[in-house]
């Protein structure tokens, strides 16, 4: 049983870090072959945002986002449902949140910074339990529902943008009462806007941790996941597990949406295509095979990678595009964790039968 938890961890490790390297090893061999200098392009994107406070800040803020958006396709995934409904889940969370805000203007910040986050943690899991519903009592494909919702609220969202909350493109800024900025974050960052949020994902990651391990309803929404069936046949109610978790998914990416939306923005504006914080989460969420703290490290990874691709063209003269490229590499290589998985198995026995031989 110790040698299976052992082989478990390691290849949680493992996994990721090959996925991690050979994207980069793939991008560096598309810069080679496209005549540009991968030491270095990796120099510009990495040794600059590091190297400085202010985009430090930004890369956690960005971090911030998409640990909680990881999160939320984690405890889907975990509980078989494939909930690629994020970015909608977000701009339900953004929406229902600074349209609060401009509605009660004078509610005092003590009041006005928890009621935003929870109607807009609530708007993100309500919005996703009607995938959840659907796919608990009737059926349906998650998939197919989720896609559908995306564009439902993004369009929707435009629309009240432009003819009920707001004046042409945009709506005004929220109050200094629904900031979520933090003085002292602020100024050790250079004047970033990392927010307060950061600490709500901390918090999260925690949070999320414990109850996925140490409590009976994290135990039912796993196994609820691994076997419907077997679950079923133990007595755990499966459609309730199954709504549970596509609301506690929702609500993930609703709490993700009001910290990128108050907490960067400080208002919302139309939106030509959907927000790419919520499908970047599930690369998050797979690249930290599903663990908290791993989420979190991938999390960062992809803000350095975000941030630190507009510094590409101008010290290394490489375009944006290819950090772009190298986060798909990253991804393709995530997909092929199986691939990794049983190359690692297949070698592992390799080498204990050679060892047996030369005994």
């Amino acid at each position: 049983m110790k040698a299976f938890k052992s082989r478990t961890l390691i290849e949680k490790l493992t996994i990721p870090f090959i996925s991690i390297v050979s994207g980069f090893i793939l991008g560096a061999l598309i810069m080679l072959f496209f005549g540009y200098n991968p030491i270095a392009a990796y120099d510009a994107m990495i040794m600059t945002v590091l190297s400085s406070p202010y985009f430090i800040g930004e890369v956690l803020r960005q971090a911030t986002v998409l640990t909680l958006t990881g999160l939320a396709f984690n405890v889907a995934y975990q509980s078989g449902f494939f909930n690629i409904g994020l970015s909608g889940q977000l701009l339900a969370g953004w929406l229902s949140s600074v349209s609060f805000a401009l509605a009660f203007p004078d509610v005092p910040k003590v009041i006005m910074v928890p009621s935003v986050l929870i109607i807009g943690t609530l708007s993100g899991a309500l919005f996703a339990s009607i995938a959840g519903v659907l796919r608990a009592y009737l059926g349906t494909n998650e998939v197919v529902v989720t896609i559908m919702l995306n564009y439902i609220i993004l369009y929707s969202t435009n629309y009240l943008i432009r003819e009920v909350i707001g004046t042409g493109n945009m709506t005004e800024k929220v109050g200094e009462n629904a900031s979520l900025a933090l003085g002292f974050i602020t100024t050790i960052t250079g004047g970033s806007r990392l927010n307060m949020g950061i600490l709500i994902a901390i918090v999260m990651v925690i949070l999320y941790g414990f109850v996925m391990k140490h409590t009976t309803m994290g135990f039912e929404l796993k196994a609820v996941g691994l076997n419907k069936e077997a679950a079923e046949y133990a007595g755990i109610h499966v459609e309730k597990n199954i709504v549970l978790a596509i609301f506690l998914s929702g609500g993930l990416a609703g709490l993700a949406g009001v910290i990128h939306g108050i907490g960067t923005f400080g208002n919302l504006y139309t939106l030509t295509s959907l927000p790419s914080e919520g499908f970047n989460g599930i690369a998050v969420g797979l690249l930290g095979m599903g663990t908290p703290l791993g989420t979190f490290l991938a999390s960062i990874l992809f803000g350095i990678l975000n941030i630190g691709a507009s510094f590409m063209p101008n010290r290394a003269g490489v375009p944006d595009e290819l950090a772009s490229v190298i986060t798909a590499a990253i991804i393709f290589f995530i997909g092929s964790s199986y691939i990794i998985s049983y190359s690692l198995e297949k070698f592992g026995k390799s080498k204990k039968q050679t060892i047996k031989g030369d005994q």
